[in-house]
């Protein structure tokens, strides 16, 4: 029997429909293991992956205890999972240049290196050699330069393009310059690192990547059709061609509505879409055959925590899954700490009874 996670990326049908779940509820971990997430972190997880082996989440490698929120004294940034935020992004780049003229003068590929410019990817990005590198140490040794047959190893990228500029200067500052003349530099500088990020990739033993673009919200587009086709697209088709070549296959994952762009995004090559609930998945599903889908699942059901309408959604998820041989059950907009841990359980426990082809 396959890695029915490799199955999915593939579009292959697994009789069982796997996940790919983001989750950062402790609570819920608590609840769902009887074992006090904070007091014993590694045994919570070891048991989690005993009982719910589909959440894929990581084991600490101590069992060291972890402080609880209320202990937590900085809480300015908003709380992710079992910590509060050190830092938030977009105030931090509003910041960092003084004046729009700043802004149209400055060089990514002078500065090459982002390491700690809380980019979510900082680090060096000067040299090909230097990013494969740092990426080639995540994957055993044996593997040399290929991964194993119908392994579902992969590598994942944050800023495959729309998410540089705007993680570098700031959300609003990155919308008032992006029509000006001078943008058109700052962009294929940006395109250049990713050349050498994507050369690197290639030369991963991976079978799969995974490439990450915000460049939906939650209503539809950020930028126009247009402005997508002149600086994103045909950036999308050059790298994810060069992937393909390497016998690589394409993930796309977004945030928020991507119908206006699915066949945009599948016209550069991806093999399928990871998103939010508020995208329409059975519209996907029909119109590519067997192409990756996973996102589906919404957590303002399980906020809602009534298990006939949780039970509702996971029957319709189950139908995009029959539809499509690609489909993974997702929580779309994530499994955050205030969830309702009983509403996790209800969830995970029907996709084990309903998810089947």
């Amino acid at each position: 029997m396959g890695d029915p996670r490799y199955e999915s990326f593939m579009g292959l049908g697994p009789k069982r429909i796997p996940h790919w779940e983001h989750c950062s509820n402790p609570d819920a971990e608590t609840y769902l293991t009887d074992i006090d997430y904070y007091a014993h972190p590694r045994r919570c997880r070891l048991k989690l992956r005993e009982l719910y082996p589909q959440l894929g989440l990581p084991v600490p490698a101590t069992d060291d205890p972890k402080p609880r929120p209320e202990e937590q004294t900085d809480r300015s940034k908003g709380r992710w999972g079992d910590a509060y935020r050190s830092h938030w992004q977009q105030e931090e780049a509003g910041r960092r240049f003084e004046t729009r003229e700043e802004m149209l003068r400055f060089s990514p590929l002078e500065q090459g290196d982002f390491t700690g410019w809380n980019v979510v990817v900082d680090g060096d990005f000067r040299s090909e050699d230097t990013i494969y590198e740092r990426y080639r140490k995540n994957y055993p040794e044996e593997w040399g330069d290929k991964a194993p047959e119908g392994s579902p190893a992969m590598v994942g990228f944050y800023n495959t393009m729309f998410m540089w500029p705007l993680l570098v200067f700031g959300y609003e500052h990155f919308l008032s310059i992006c029509l000006e003349p001078e943008f058109d530099r700052i962009m294929e500088e940006f395109a250049e690192i990713n050349r050498r990020v994507f050369r690197a990739f290639a030369r991963l033993p991976v079978n799969f990547v995974l490439c990450h673009d915000d460049i939906v919200l939650s209503s539809g587009p950020v930028c126009s059709p247009k402005w997508m086709h002149k600086y994103i697209f045909p950036r999308y088709e050059e790298f994810w061609t060069l992937l393909k070549q390497a016998g690589k296959e394409v993930i796309f994952m977004v945030d928020g509505c991507v119908d206006a762009f699915v066949d945009d995004v599948m016209a550069c090559g991806a093999r399928g879409i990871i998103s939010e609930p508020f995208t329409d998945y059975k519209a996907i599903a029909k119109r590519y055959e067997n192409c990756f889908i996973a996102g589906e699942g919404d957590n303002r059901v399980l906020m809602r925590n009534d298990p006939t309408e949780i039970r509702a959604m996971v029957e319709s998820m189950v139908e995009t899954g029959r539809m499509s041989g690609g489909y993974m059950m997702c929580i779309g907009n994530h499994i955050p700490f205030n969830v309702p841990p009983e509403a996790v359980k209800t969830y995970l426990d029907l996709s084990a009874e309903l998810a089947y082809r």
